[in-house]
């Protein structure tokens, strides 16, 4: 049997919940996904992690798959989609990040003593704490952004960087005080 003939009746296992179906898919096309893939990335680990989750995002949707349909453009799409999403995450950040450090340059510029203070203040807080802290208070994310980043409720995220702003303030109280 050649793999054109395979193909749909693995597919048809594979969403019927074969994990050996969905297996043997996954080395039909993992080659070229990861070819494909290592073209259009900067580099080839990069590659590999999206071809990962395009397997994964195929596995827990195979339900969805039209039969109607080849599985190899299927399967590409995905993976196009995935890359498209990931470079537009890191985009977002790059820009947010680039606004925080304009916004910090042009209306504080913290003597290096300072920042050593706010730093040792910001490890003593607890690591759910601190990285509230710093995805609202440097990363400029929504509470509601972060609560999603950290899988926390939006009030335990809220009362964090509560908390958290006021452990750091009184940190800095004490050293300059």
């Amino acid at each position: 049997m050649t793999q054109d003939n395979a193909e749909p009746a693995l597919v048809a296992h594979a969403r019927a919940g074969s994990a050996d179906a969905f297996g043997r898919l996954v080395q039909m096309h993992q080659q070229a996904l990861r070819a494909f893939l290592r073209r259009l990335c900067a580099n080839a680990a990069d590659a590999d992690d999206l071809a990962q989750e395009t397997f994964v995002f195929a596995w827990e949707h195979m339900a969805r798959f039209d039969t109607t349909r080849s599985f190899r453009p299927w399967l590409f799409g995905i993976a196009w989609r995935k890359l498209r999403e990931r470079k537009r995450s890191w985009l977002r950040l790059m820009r947010r990040e680039t606004r925080a450090a304009e916004a910090a340059e042009a209306i504080y510029h913290p003597d290096p003593g300072l920042r050593l203070d706010l730093s040792k203040a910001a490890g003593t807080l607890p690591a759910e704490q601190r990285a509230a802290v710093l995805l609202c208070l440097a990363c400029e994310f929504s509470h509601a952004e972060a609560a999603q980043a950290l899988a926390l409720p939006l009030g335990t995220v809220k009362s964090h960087v509560a908390r958290g702003r006021e452990k750091l303030i009184a940190a800095l109280e004490g050293k300059n005080g």
